[in-house]
């Protein structure tokens, strides 16, 4: 099987079991890297997830996992938060995250860099739109972002 279909089924199975729970599914990859492949599951709840939040869903995808079988080579299953310095993937997520903190990384540079920092002011017609210090306000379409994440600042 495919990475893609096996991201699609186990997308499947993680919002069977998350349906009734109050977390969400922040991204899925399954990945070769060096000789191994990994599935990872990010996964959040509102006011921060728990290593026993974390436990749960991993021993409940594990055993669904065991049961079905769909994933033909050897894997290894990681599960966690997707961190303070979250990537924002879904149209959802730029609406949640709006008023914000974000770096946002670009495929090509844009007025000599590839690197912004700004307040998220929201996503509009498939792109990012982001305030700074040193600019009123800019726009990145969603195609010209390599990565967008929440800033940490300290």
């Amino acid at each position: 099987m495919q990475a893609k279909d096996v991201l699609e089924k186990v997308k499947s199975y993680i919002d069977e079991y998350l349906a009734d729970k109050p977390y969400e599914l922040c991204d899925l990859q399954f990945v070769k890297e060096g000789g191994n492949w990994f599935l990872r599951v990010f996964a959040d709840k509102e006011g921060g997830i728990t290593i026993d939040d974390l436990e749960g869903i991993s021993r409940t995808l594990e055993a669904r996992l065991d049961l079905e079988d769909i994933i033909e080579q050897a894997y290894i299953l990681e599960v966690s938060s997707p961190g303070i310095d979250r990537p924002l993937k879904t149209k959802g997520d730029y609406e949640k995250y709006a008023g914000r903190m974000v770096d946002v990384k670009l495929y090509q540079a844009q007025n000599g860099t590839k690197e912004f920092q700004g307040k998220l002011l929201g996503f509009f017609d498939e792109k990012i739109v982001i305030e700074g210090e040193e600019f009123e306000k800019l726009e990145f379409e969603l195609t010209d972002v390599a990565i967008c994440r929440l800033a940490v600042i300290f």
